[in-house]
């Protein structure tokens, strides 16, 4: 029961700071986590630290806060996605089932509803690349890419809010599908590496006018 526990409260704050809900800064309580998911703070304890050993919490003096990413860590965050996320493509292209296929499919046939509401969309996202993570065949591939989208949680803000993002996005994912549908694995590689490409790009102008604004 304690393993149970200490594996839910893990993925509770996970979700959390993954939809926004504890953001970069923040500092995470034990007993106001506990309070929150319901669980005791001992599990919450362990959880905590797990999270800080992934380098997903900092140390702010004696104290826990959701850590953030300065602007070289995000530039090595994209380009092992880049690499990695660009295999799975090749990956799924060559071993995909058709069922798989037909998933990936509906679901870009489905998300191109949602490109008005970014915070949709952006779920919407993680739950399409996870599918071609899937569907890649590779065990070791997902779990390394599980880590790098637990890190990318840490950015404060998704790139799929900038304007025409959305749209503009889902034509790549539909690239992607095609590449992957007509087993074209160098195809489906370089449609995926331009789309992680694109999306660093538009973070970087989103960080840019930021910086622009702040006093």
């Amino acid at each position: 029961m304690q393993k149970i526990q200490q594996a839910d409260a893990y993925s509770m704050i996970l979700e959390a700071i993954d939809l926004g809900i504890y953001r970069p800064g923040d500092r995470l309580v034990e007993s106001e986590l506990a309070e929150r998911f319901g669980v005791s703070r001992t599990p919450i304890r362990e959880a905590l630290q797990r999270l800080e050993t992934q380098s997903l919490l900092a140390r702010d003096g004696r104290s826990l806060i959701v850590a953030s990413l300065d602007h070289n860590q995000m530039a090595e965050l994209y380009v092992v996605r880049r690499e990695l996320e660009s295999l799975a493509a090749r990956l799924a292209a060559q071993h995909a089932t058709e069922e798989e296929v037909r998933i990936l499919r509906e679901m870009v046939e489905e998300d191109n509803a949602l490109t008005d509401n970014p915070a949709a969309l952006a779920r919407a996202n993680r739950r399409f690349h996870k599918q071609i993570h899937l569907a890649s065949h590779n065990r070791y591939l997902v779990q390394q890419l599980d880590l790098v989208h637990r890190t990318m949680a840490l950015m404060a803000t998704t790139s799929l809010a900038a304007q025409g993002r959305g749209l503009i996005a889902q034509a790549e994912h539909d690239a992607i599908v095609k590449a992957i549908e007509a087993k074209d694995e160098a195809g489906a590689a370089k449609a995926l590496r331009d789309h992680i490409s694109i999306a660093f790009m538009t973070r970087l102008k989103q960080d840019a006018v930021r910086r622009k604004d702040d006093p």
